[in-house]
């Protein structure tokens, strides 16, 4: 997922129409809804200690390996490495308590009119790169130009910026080919700057640098790192610029703590883990149940070296599922894939494998105030039935619910209704085989790329072997998994859409009819509805929260009606691991759960009682 999944900043404030008399209005920062919390002039957010001490390592894991620093061809080209944004900076940059808001981060101001048709960024003038030259607009207009023309996710992403154009010397104007979308400013507050001069120069064996393909040699940053040393595939380790042209800005203060950011990869989930409890590791976040249950049981921990934390998760929710690539025709009647939900055995394997911990993803927006629930009523219904020649006649009278297995007789009786749907969709049921009208088995490949993969992927296989549908449950090394998933050259895969408090934009990429045909796009299922591409517009076009919240949970309920996935399962909670070592302020952001390493800093008295990381 873009790891981002993209979190929610604004580069906002209002100008008047080029026919107004009176000058563009310059905000320090703007919320997408409402207004921003810190004012102008504000000293740091809230939550960072702004005495916080600088310096101390901390060792990151990561699984699989990395080929190149290039992160703009990603989704064509090579496998970024872990971190490689902590040596670059955009143009605004978010808080942590706030929905939706961005202030200044190269750009000083920003300034946009009341129709948001253009977003105009002033240059801070201290604004450098680690070479000492200064961050130009020149440099801004090249970033957008290799994003949008290079990478199929920022291509999607930028599809309505029309036009980047130098408008004074510090002055960088985007021009959008529609109106009205007030998230397009702040899309473009989100541009990571790259320095141009660097990318078209030369580098020292005399190759000619591009932008378009992958490369091992350490880029030029502006941000508050720098790549201090790496091995290929294998640890890269990130220095703090001490000079750091932003260091006391004000979104900055209290945070970038650390000396030393290092990576180090491990080819798998199980390793990763032993190399955290042998001191390898410092902090990790842990995705499986049975570790959390189990796996922290060594001396460490009680000697209370290693301490484990929970915390919640406010500003995200997500999609987690079995996705069903409808690219293939197997796939394309939503009665086949509402059977395979009936036979998903969620129930049996959250008490067997994750200890009872999960709960059943059912929204889109699991764990918001965005997700869909009941009948709609209200806002929403007003919005469904604008659309309700382009949707499931069900979203007015059937609440989505997943099916439950929780007993001998609830399994059966799921298992009748999935061979019902799946009669009804021409699979016979034959010799014990699910075949269709030619003759033809129904076969899945569950394309995975971790062994823990299949704890849960054999026990779905066994029920659907019960429907006669034979599941192959293959798992590749990441490589081969980032290729395939790309292309789309998969029946089925496990994956997250992440979502913030605000959707927008994004759900195009996940979702839109234009990137189900672009490798490299989110839209892993290969959605194609006009359905849903009118309800994604009704959540980017939303004039105030109310019809946001309003327009997410029509989309979600449409997307849930068509049965697109097999929802699996998730957590509210952050669940980590770290060796005691290092500190967090007593005041932690509201949005952002440990926000780890952004806000703590090396405690030393801690770690002369834990040792040292080596």
């Amino acid at each position: 997922m873009i790891r981002t999944l993209l979190l929610s900043f604004l580069a906002a404030c209002l100008s008047l129409t080029p026919l107004a008399a009176q000058e563009a209005q310059w905000r320090h920062g703007a919320a997408l809804l409402g207004e921003p919390k810190y004012p102008a002039g504000f000293k740091q957010f809230d939550y960072v200690n702004p005495d916080a001490p600088k310096g101390g390592l901390v060792r990151l894991g990561g699984q699989g390996t990395f080929d190149s620093f290039n992160f703009v061809v990603a989704g064509v080209k090579g496998t970024p490495a872990l971190g490689i944004t902590l040596i670059y900076e955009s143009l605004t940059t978010g808080s942590l308590d706030e929905a939706s808001a961005a202030y200044g981060l190269l750009a000083e101001s920003f300034s946009y009119p009341e129709d948001f048709s253009t977003v105009t960024f002033r240059l801070r003038p201290e604004a450098r790169w680690h070479d000492g030259k200064p961050v130009t607009v020149e440099d801004v207009i090249f970033s957008f130009e290799a994003l949008k023309k290079n990478s199929p996710l920022f291509s999607s992403y930028y599809a309505n910026v029309a036009k980047a154009e130098k408008i004074a010397e510090r002055e960088v104007k985007f021009t959008f080919d529609q109106k009205g979308n007030r998230e397009l400013p702040q899309i473009m507050g989100q541009l990571t700057i790259l320095p141009k001069h660097w990318w078209e120069g030369t580098a020292p064996d005399g190759r000619k640098r591009d932008v378009t393909q992958t490369t091992l040699e350490p880029p030029l940053g502006s941000g508050p790192y720098r790549i201090k040393s790496f091995e290929a595939g294998r640890t890269i380790a990130y220095e703090r610029v001490k000079d750091y042209w932003g260091a006391n800005l004000n979104v900055n203060v209290g945070q970038n703590n650390f000396d030393e950011i290092r990576f180090e990869y491990y080819r798998d989930a199980t390793v990763l883990l032993e190399a955290f409890k042998s001191d390898r590791l410092d902090f990790r976040t842990e995705n499986i149940a049975r570790n959390w249950a189990t796996g922290y049981d060594f001396p460490a921990r009680q000697e209370g070296r290693v301490i484990l934390e929970e915390f919640q998760q406010r500003a995200t929710g997500l999609m987690q599922a079995f996705v069903l690539n409808l690219r293939r025709d197997k796939f394309k009647d939503e009665r086949v894939r509402r059977a395979l939900n009936l036979a998903f055995p969620f129930e049996e394997i959250n008490k067997a494998i994750f200890s009872g911990q999960y709960e059943r993803t059912a929204s889109y927006f699991h764990g918001l105030d965005l997700a869909s629930s009941g009948l709609p009523e209200g806002q929403e219904l007003a919005i469904l039935e604008s659309v309700r020649d382009k949707i499931p006649a069900s979203v007015f009278t059937t609440p989505y619910k997943n099916p439950v297995s929780d007993t001998p007789e609830a399994v059966r009786n799921n298992l009748r209704e999935a061979d019902r749907l799946l009669r009804e969709a021409g699979w016979e049921s034959k010799g014990g085989r699910r075949v269709n009208a030619k003759g033809e088995a129904f076969t899945i490949e569950f394309l995975g790329d971790s062994a823990t993969d299949e704890r849960y992927a054999l026990p779905y296989r066994e029920a659907l072997k019960r429907l006669g549908i034979d599941v192959n449950v293959r798992i590749v090394d990441e490589a081969q998994y980032i290729n395939r998933t790309r292309s789309f050259d998969f029946d089925m895969v496990g994956h997250v859409w992440p979502q913030t408090l605000s959707p927008g934009n994004e759900q195009r990429e996940f979702w839109g009819s234009a990137a189900a045909k672009n490798e490299g796009s989110q839209n892993y299922a290969g959605i194609a509805d006009p359905g849903i591409d009118a309800l994604i517009d009704k959540v980017i076009f939303a004039k105030d929260r109310e019809e946001l919240v309003a327009a997410t949970k029509a989309l979600d309920r449409v997307l849930l009606a068509h049965n697109y996935v097999v929802p699996q399962w998730t957590s509210l909670k952050q669940r980590t691991a770290r060796w005691n070592r290092y500190s967090h302020p007593e005041n932690m952001p509201r949005y952002g759960a440990s926000a780890f390493p952004t806000v703590w800093w090396y405690d030393e008295a801690k770690a002369a009682k834990t040792g040292a990381p080596r």
